[in-house]
């Protein structure tokens, strides 16, 4: 028994040891971490400062996309979801409540805001209803996304805690579908960042995106900045603006066109493009189906301008016959037998099928006559015109900064091939290719590089980092051969043997050539034989003296009558040649009808009207003030006679009677008010959401349009 008491004694003698021995050790590591601050290799104090420190990422502002005047077609904006934090917890001092206190006052003045802001949804009991939401920590309200700036800063007015906003951006698209598949799309990837989907957005993302910053900074347990931390800050760097080539009146005038087109008849797809036929830029180009890039509401990703390569048809005889002028193979009084010509085993037949007897060959051109054009290869052979059609720039990417371009195919072996592709059949080519290959006759010869970028300018410093302009890729035919095709394409338009005669203007002399290709039959076999399986184009260039613009328009299984398609491209026509003072009647003088306006700003309003009136402009006089304050357009633009000149004044502002006005007017009355609006339809203005004489307090106004 004696043992075991001294036993158990020592025992308990080891264990207090062994615990005074832990004790100090613990405590010796404990002093040697305080003045060490490490532990395991890891410096306490950096660790610390980790796990409270928090790191915002500061996005860069996407640059801008404007057309050739300066008016802005894509912009990023801020855009705020407003939310309402329901739990006491996040509130530390009763005195300053970070949480919703009274949601029954909250729900009332909410509501009467937005209400009155057009958010008919955000009623005081669907907002009550969320603020009494069970269990949760914090609630955000479905009817109050896209919240604009003015409207974010009319709530923090109220004063009410507990709310709170999450700011992201958006890019918004300032006229919809306008020139939509060269702007293109950009949205957000999963880290937040905007990214180019298609067009410019998506060609140019690089110098758009600018370079993200951060904000980094020491927080509470609560995640609060602590009053004197330190702030490790880095700006966000903007991105590069971007201006067009694109010609705002032009675009509206082939927007329209196409529009009309639409709406009244059926077809697979149109485009109808203008360019500068001396410098290569593109002023305008359209396509339907459309699509309004703040919508996403598009039924093709390929922007119909670059992306799409199909048959030509006869357009192809303007190069096939301009490779046999300059190879001297040609003589346009020499005749032949049209209608049906053997080549190899199979027969080339004129589109009648039975051609007109024996021809000239200038007659043939202006017949478009397959035969012709099949001697003509014959003459050339497959080298030649092999050589002639690459020269001409087919079967390979013009380079034109838009996305997705494709190369087209003018290969060609066998005898029928090499016949087929004088007349634009088994060879494909693209729309801007052809522009690209008509510039030759627009410049003696020498082919121009179309271009789609005006300017590219760095948002931050204003410096102009890259200009575009007339680039010349060499002497491709001789100029006695464009002014030679110069005259026959004349002919063919004036002289009313083919579809080409549905396109004079009575305003512009044109020069033009119409083409009509078969369809490959996609599940191979030939060619549709549907009615209407065909892709109809014209080429044009006017005025024919000194040509200055060209439009490439082609439509595909067009199911309608063909001289109303033509119609829809005259009418483009005639409005560049008004536009741009084009009109054979004016003789080539200064026309009387082109105002270039003066500087109207911190001038008197009422003489400023009566100066406007007297040149025959319809000034809009906004709000009631005595001194104009800002007007559109701006001092040194030139304006047609009857156009409407906004003058903005020195006080608030009321709606003015639209009706009737052209989307172009409402575009331009709604950014001199910096007025958030929506565009439904094309054409004119038949209604509005407010009514003439309202004060503009929305945030956005409504303007229906019908078609003209």
């Amino acid at each position: 028994m004696q043992k075991r008491k001294l036993k158990n004694i020592h025992l308990s003698k080891l264990i207090t040891f062994f615990i005074i021995i832990a004790f100090v050790l613990a405590i010796g590591k404990l002093i040697y971490i305080s003045l060490a601050r490490n532990i395991d290799g890891i410096d306490l104090k950096e660790y610390a400062e980790k796990r409270n420190t928090t790191k915002k990422i500061l996005y860069a502002h996407r640059g801008t996309i404007y057309d050739s005047s300066g008016n802005y077609l894509a912009t990023t904006v801020n855009s705020y979801t407003l939310i309402a934090y329901l739990s006491a917890s996040r509130t530390i001092n009763p005195e300053k409540p970070q949480h919703v206190v009274d949601k029954e006052t909250t729900a009332k003045k909410l509501s009467e805001l937005f209400i009155e802001n057009g958010y008919k949804d955000m009623t005081y009991d669907y907002i009550l209803e969320r603020l009494n939401s069970t269990n949760k920590y914090q609630v955000e309200f479905a009817y109050a996304k896209d919240i604009t700036e003015t409207l974010k800063l009319e709530i923090e007015k109220l004063d009410l805690p507990g709310l709170d906003f999450v700011v992201s951006s958006k890019r918004y698209y300032q006229m919809g579908d306008f020139a939509s598949y060269i702007v293109g799309y950009s949205r957000k990837n999963a880290d937040g960042d905007i990214t180019g989907e298609m067009g410019i957005e998506k060609y140019y993302n690089d110098e758009l995106k600018g370079e993200n910053g951060f904000s980094e900074y020491q927080t509470d347990n609560y995640g609060y900045k602590l009053p004197y931390a330190e702030e490790n800050l880095k700006k966000a760097s903007s991105g590069d603006d971007i201006y067009l080539t694109i010609d705002n009146n032009i675009q509206l005038f082939v927007e329209q066109e196409i529009n009309t087109l639409a709406k009244n008849y059926k077809f697979n797809w149109l485009t109808l493009n203008v360019a500068d036929a001396k410098t290569g830029a593109i002023l305008a180009s359209g396509a339907s189906p459309s699509f309004d890039a703040n919508k996403l509401n598009m039924k093709s990703y390929l922007n119909p301008l670059v992306s799409y390569a199909y048959e030509p048809g006869s357009t192809m005889k303007i190069f096939s016959f301009m490779a046999a002028i300059d190879n001297d193979l040609y003589d346009g009084e020499e005749t032949y037998m049209s209608g049906t010509i053997p080549v190899s085993d199979a027969t080339i037949k004129d589109f009648n099928n039975v051609g007109w007897g024996r021809i000239t060959f200038d007659e043939g051109f202006n017949y478009s006559s397959n035969v012709a054009a099949t001697i003509l290869s014959q003459r050339l052979g497959k080298e030649k015109l092999e050589e002639a059609y690459t020269k001409f720039g087919f079967g390979s990417k013009t380079g034109i900064t838009l996305p997705d371009e494709a190369n087209g195919s003018i290969k060609f072996n066998y005898a029928t091939e090499i016949a087929t592709a004088a007349f634009g059949q088994g060879i494909t080519t693209t729309p801007i290719q052809n522009i690209q290959a008509l510039t030759t006759i627009a410049n003696d010869g020498v082919m121009i590089k179309p271009y789609i970028i005006s300017k590219i300018v760095d948002s931050n410093t204003k410096e102009v980092k890259y200009v575009g302009k007339r680039e010349e890729l060499g002497q491709v035919v001789k100029k006695t051969t464009t002014d030679k095709m110069k005259e026959m394409m004349h002919n063919v338009v004036v002289s009313g043997k083919t579809d080409a005669r549905l396109f004079r203007s009575d305003l512009v002399d044109i020069i033009g050539k119409s083409g009509t290709a078969q369809i490959a039959n996609p599940n191979g076999g030939g060619y549709l034989t549907g009615t209407y399986d065909y892709v109809r184009s014209f080429a044009m260039l006017f005025p024919y003296d000194d040509p200055k613009y060209i439009i490439y328009f082609s439509v595909k299984q067009f199911e309608g009558s063909y001289k109303e398609a033509a119609k829809a491209v005259v009418n483009v026509v005639n409005e560049i040649a008004k536009y741009k003072n084009l009109e054979q009647k004016l003789e080539n003088t200064v026309s009387n009808n082109i105002i270039t306006l003066d500087n109207f700003v911190n001038t008197d309003v009422v003489s400023t009207e009566e100066k406007l009136k007297s040149l025959g402009l319809n000034p809009v006089i906004l709000g009631t003030g005595s001194v104009v304050t800002k007007q559109y357009p701006n001092k040194n633009n030139t304006v047609m006679v009857n156009s409407k000149v906004f003058i903005k004044t020195n006080s608030t502002y009321t709606l003015p009677n639209v009706i009737g006005y052209t989307k172009n007017e409402i575009i331009a009355l709604c950014t001199i008010l910096n007025i958030n609006y929506e565009l439904n339809g094309n054409g004119k203005v038949k209604n509005t959401s407010i009514p003439a004489g309202s004060p503009i307090t929305t945030d956005k106004i409504t303007f229906d349009l019908e078609s003209f």
